[in-house]
């Protein structure tokens, strides 16, 4: 037994010198610049949209819950606290994503390019919309961190990556996931 929690306490000096690791680096390349930062929005509850949703009015929408604003706010701080380098900020044009954006970074434009495809409404924008992001990607000279406010469709399609909501994920300007930071409400 004594060797058992020997060899678990052990694994758990261990794994947190890892993590503390990655974090390091993870910041570290976010203070570089040059990269790639996919936000999903805040916490939201609830799935997909209402059948009678309308781009244009949030109240036919999933919103940001209170939890979820206050985790934008905690996304915001982070960036400033770390001071992490801005090129610029874009959002999708779905409520959820904007006020995201809006709470944590307050300037932001919009860009269908970021938007959902998740119900079977939109479901054909995926191919557009990838191609127009890696299009936009491709002119873009930045040296500071690009940031993208969006769903979890737009970054596991981009990214092969599933996120959570309100989690950071960096990735290269070639859509290599550098790393994650998963942001509490």
């Amino acid at each position: 037994m004594r060797l058992l929690n020997f060899i678990l306490i052990i694994f758990l000096i261990l794994t947190n010198g890892i993590k503390a690791d990655t974090e390091f680096q993870v910041l570290k390349n976010l203070k570089n610049g040059g990269n790639l930062i996919f936000i999903r929005h805040a916490y939201a509850p609830g799935g997909g949209d209402p059948d009678n949703f309308d781009i244009n009015d949030c109240s036919t929408q999933r919103n940001l819950s209170e939890e979820g604003r206050e985790q934008a706010k905690n996304i915001g701080n982070y960036f400033k606290v770390n001071l992490i380098p801005i090129d610029k900020v874009i959002s999708s044009e779905w409520c959820r994503c904007k006020e995201t954006a809006e709470i944590a970074f307050k300037k932001f434009e919009t860009n269908n390019f970021l938007n959902s495809f998740f119900s079977e409404k939109f479901s054909k924008n995926r191919t557009k919309q990838i191609k127009n992001l890696k299009k936009y990607i491709n002119e873009w000279d930045g040296n500071k961190n690009l940031v993208f406010v969006t769903h979890y469709v737009v970054i596991s399609e981009a990214l092969n990556y599933s996120p959570s909501s309100g989690e950071i994920v960096i990735s290269n300007i070639r859509f290599k996931k550098i790393g994650n930071i998963e942001i509490e409400y």
